[in-house]
C-alpha cells in the first residue's frame, strides 16, 4: 500500500454522505414542503435549532448544578516523585524536558513540581519549578543540588 500523502488523501468509503436534494417535484418523495411539514416555525424559513435546545425540556447545561469558582489563570504543577528520579544516571542534570522525555511528565502542564515519595541512593541535581520540603531534604542528603526553575 502506498504511503499516504496530500496528493492522495481519500476519505473512507461511506465517511461524507451525499447532500439530501429536495424540491425537486413531488415525485422525487421530497418535493412541496420538502420534508419541513406544514406550517409551523420549523417549516420557515431563517429557523435554525439553536445547538442545546432540547425542544422546551430545561437544557443541561441549565440543569447541571454550579459550584465554585474555576481560576483561568491558575498554575498547574505535574507532581513527579523522588523515587522515580532513581532511573537516572549519578551526577545527570534532571531538567523538566529530561523528565518529559523520559514519560514522567506529560500533557499540557509546563510546571513541574517534584514530591517526596519514595527513596534517592544517587547524586542527581534536580532542577524543577518546586519541590516539597521533604523532596529537597532527600535530594541533598543523597549529594545533589535542588535548583528552582523561576
Amino acid at each position: 500500500m502506498a504511503a499516504v500523502t496530500l496528493q492522495n488523501l481519500a476519505n473512507t468509503p461511506g465517511a461524507r454522505r451525499r447532500s439530501k436534494i429536495v424540491g425537486r417535484g413531488e415525485s422525487s418523495g421530497r418535493g412541496k414542503t420538502c420534508g419541513r411539514g406544514t406550517k409551523g416555525q420549523y417549516a420557515r424559513s431563517g429557523h435554525k435549532h439553536k445547538p442545546a435546545f432540547e425542544g422546551g425540556q430545561m437544557r443541561l447545561l441549565r440543569r447541571i448544578p454550579k459550584r465554585g469558582f474555576n481560576q483561568s489563570h491558575k498554575r498547574l504543577f505535574m507532581p513527579v516523585a523522588v523515587g522515580d528520579l532513581s532511573r537516572f544516571e549519578a551526577g545527570a542534570a534532571v531538567t523538566p524536558e529530561l523528565l518529559r522525555t523520559a514519560g514522567l511528565v506529560n500533557g499540557r502542564v509546563e510546571r513541574v513540581k517534584i514530591l517526596g515519595d519514595g527513596e534517592l541512593k544517587k547524586s542527581l541535581t534536580v532542577n524543577a519549578h518546586a519541590f516539597s520540603e521533604s523532596a529537597r531534604r532527600k535530594i541533598t542528603e543523597a549529594g545533589g543540588a535542588v535548583n528552582v526553575i523561576p
